[in-house]
C-alpha cells in the first residue's frame, strides 16, 4: 500500500502526458489506474516539503510556518515578480535567487481555459504549461531575469488575462487558439499603448500541443477538500494539470503537498 507525504504530480511527455504521484519516497504511476477505483486516505499528518518537520497547518502549498516566513521561494515577489527586490539587497535568500530568479525566463501565451499570458523559467517551460493544464503554449519573449519577466507580464496583462479558470479547464478542451496570431496582435497592442517590453522577441517558435490522459471530463467539477473529506473514493477518469479527476470530484494534488496519504491497493 503506497503511503507517506505526497508531492505535486510529476509529469513527462506531451502526447499524452505521463503522470506519477510522488508518495512516501516512491512514485505511483497513474496511467494504469485510469478507469479503476482510486482510494485516498488522509492520515491527518502534514510534513513541511522543505525541512520535513511535522506541522499542523500547511502554508504556501507545502511549507511549515517558519519556512514560509524564511524562504525566498515563499515571498510575495514569486507570485508578483515585478516586485522583485533582489537589487535592493533585501532578498531572503540571495544564493537561491541567483539560481532561480537571476536566470533566463520566458513570457508565454497558453490556452488552458482560454488565452492567457504567463511566465516561467526557461528550462522548465513544458512542466509549467502541463501544471496549468494548457493544451497549447507558445513562448513569445525571452528575458534575463524574473524581474524583467514580471515587468513584461504586467505590460501584456493590460490586454490579456493571466488567469486560468480551473473549472472551465477541467470541464473539457478549450477552443483552439491561433497563438502566433495572438502573439503578433499583443505586441501591436502593447506598442500602441506605449508599453515597453524588455528582452528578445521570439517569432520562430512553433506552438507546443499537449494531450492529457482523460477518459471523460466532469460536467461540473467539484473540488474535494482532504481536510474535511479524509477518505476519498471514486473512479479515476483523468489527470490534467495538477488535478486528479474522479467521478466523485477532483483533487488538486499540488495544494496538498506534504500531506500524508495512504492509497489502499
Amino acid at each position: 500500500m503506497p503511503a507517506g507525504p505526497i508531492r505535486k504530480l510529476s509529469a513527462s511527455g506531451t502526447d499524452p502526458v505521463a503522470y506519477a504521484l510522488p508518495i512516501g519516497g516512491d512514485e505511483l504511476a497513474l496511467a494504469p489506474l485510469l478507469g479503476q477505483t482510486l482510494r485516498l486516505s488522509f492520515t491527518g499528518g502534514i510534513r513541511c516539503i522543505h525541512c520535513d518537520r511535522s506541522t499542523k497547518k500547511s502554508f504556501g502549498q507545502g511549507y511549515c510556518f517558519p519556512c514560509y516566513r524564511r524562504l525566498a521561494r515563499c515571498d510575495g515577489c514569486i507570485v508578483r515578480p515585478e516586485l522583485c527586490h533582489f537589487a535592493n539587497g533585501t532578498c531572503r535568500e540571495p544564493a537561491w535567487a541567483e539560481t532561480h530568479c537571476r536566470i533566463p525566463h520566458f513570457i508565454y501565451l497558453a490556452n488552458a481555459s482560454a488565452l492567457k499570458v504567463g511566465i516561467t523559467r526557461a528550462h522548465q517551460a513544458t512542466t509549467r504549461w502541463i501544471d496549468q493544464g494548457a493544451v497549447q503554449a507558445l513562448p513569445v519573449l525571452r528575458v534575463e531575469t524574473r524581474l524583467d519577466s514580471g515587468l513584461a507580464e504586467v505590460a501584456f496583462k493590460a490586454h490579456v488575462s493571466d488567469r486560468t479558470d480551473w473549472r472551465a479547464m477541467l470541464r473539457g478542451e478549450p477552443d483552439p487558439v491561433d497563438l502566433a496570431a495572438a502573439r503578433d496582435a499583443l505586441f501591436e497592442r502593447v506598442e500602441a499603448s506605449g508599453g515597453d517590453l524588455p528582452g528578445e522577441r521570439l517569432g520562430a517558435e512553433s506552438p507546443v500541443r499537449i494531450r492529457y490522459p482523460v477518459l471523460a471530463y466532469p460536467r461540473s467539477p467539484v473540488s474535494i477538500d482532504l481536510e474535511k473529506t479524509r477518505r476519498v473514493e471514486g473512479t479515476l477518469i483523468g489527470i490534467k494539470g495538477q488535478y486528479l479527476l474522479l467521478d466523485t470530484g477532483v483533487v488538486n494534488v499540488r495544494k496538498y503537498a506534504g500531506y500524508q496519504l495512504e492509497i489502499p491497493d
